[in-house]
């Protein structure tokens, strides 16, 4: 039954716009876009209204009356990918490309498994977020790009706006002490498995390729975060650490070689790059956004070079499949 309702209140989505998130610049266009369960699938004339079971990885679709995928929901994974109004992302200080999609990434309250359909937590929760055009997973991640406003919460914390990439500074043994999303805030923070951590003034404002993971996925959108780089109930703290025993479901295995499993990918899984030349270390982490206006894999991440969150092509094109500096690096991916 609830299965069926919620097919219903699917097919009845018919307010579908287009919206533009350039900076703060949004403005409207009809012209609702089906979202694909993987990069260019298109629904097959068999495909039947309703949940559907597919593999690789396992995973439920949800299928509107036209067969086209309205939501994506991964085994061990929170993040649903749910087609909602086109959106237009760009960074045009970094980038002459645009990323147009349909793809709206939510958190789910728990890792998805089959058959979750039918909790009773389900259907209340997949009703408000269907129609929900608040920021999500990918509109979160643009606030910090090049330009965009500055935020304050009620207790005055800037949460929100351009951030650098910080102070890279050598702490010995070949270790590099760089910004969390704590020093980006301005706070301190307590972590379940280790004492208090204070920011460092010289790092306002700024984060690093996984702080500014865990400020997306964390501190702005609920999900548990680590103090140290070992496996728990959270996100853990360097990019190698994510990948290796991060939440959710690992997508694409480090195999110490350039990976190509476009295919696996969706909106809002994060990417990892071997950067310093050990394939076995892997130093950086982004968030993948899709296919841009010109027919690429593109992602977004802090970096030095470009002093803070790009999605552009400054110091290395934000690329996965163009022959680049981060392309060529790429090794692995992970669905939170």
């Amino acid at each position: 039954m609830i299965a069926a309702a919620i097919l219903v209140a699917v097919v009845a989505l018919v307010a579908v716009g287009v919206w533009v998130y350039s900076g703060s610049d949004r403005s409207g266009e009809a012209g609702p876009v089906p979202l694909s369960a993987r990069p260019g699938e298109v629904a097959s004339a068999q495909a039947e209204p309703g949940f559907e079971r597919l593999t690789g990885p396992p995973r439920t679709v949800l299928r509107d009356a036209a067969g086209a995928i309205a939501a994506v929901f991964t085994d061990g994974a929170r993040t649903v990918v749910i087609t909602g109004p086109k959106r237009t992302f760009r960074e045009p200080e970094a980038t002459a490309a645009s990323i147009n999609t349909a793809a709206w990434v939510r958190l789910a309250p728990q890792p998805w498994q089959a058959g979750e359909e039918n909790a009773a937590w389900f259907e209340p929760w997949f009703t408000e977020a269907r129609q929900d055009t608040g920021p999500d997973v990918l509109a979160v991640a643009a606030q910090y790009l090049i330009g965009e406003p500055e935020e304050q919460d009620a207790e005055g914390v800037r949460f929100r706006g351009d951030a650098s990439f910080g102070p890279v500074k050598a702490t010995g043994a070949g270790r590099q002490e760089q910004s969390d999303f704590y020093d980006y805030l301005g706070t301190p923070w307590t972590f379940p498995d280790t004492r208090a951590q204070r920011p460092d003034a010289d790092r306002y404002g700024a984060v690093d390729c996984s702080g500014y993971i865990r400020l997306v996925f964390g501190y702005r959108l609920g999900m548990p975060l680590l103090g140290t780089n070992t496996e728990g109930p959270g996100i853990p703290r360097r990019a190698y650490a994510i990948s290796e025993f991060g939440p959710g479901v690992a997508l694409v295995p480090n195999t110490r070689a350039r990976a190509t499993a476009y295919d696996l990918l969706q909106p809002g899984d994060l990417v990892f790059f071997e950067v310093e030349d050990d394939p076995a270390v892997l130093d950086h982490v982004g968030i993948y956004f899709g296919l841009d206006d010109r027919g690429h894999h593109r992602f977004i991440s802090s970096r030095e070079r470009i002093n803070g969150p790009t999605l552009g092509d400054v110091g290395g094109t934000s690329l996965l499949d163009d022959g680049g500096y981060y392309s060529t690096a790429w090794r692995s991916a992970r669905r939170l």
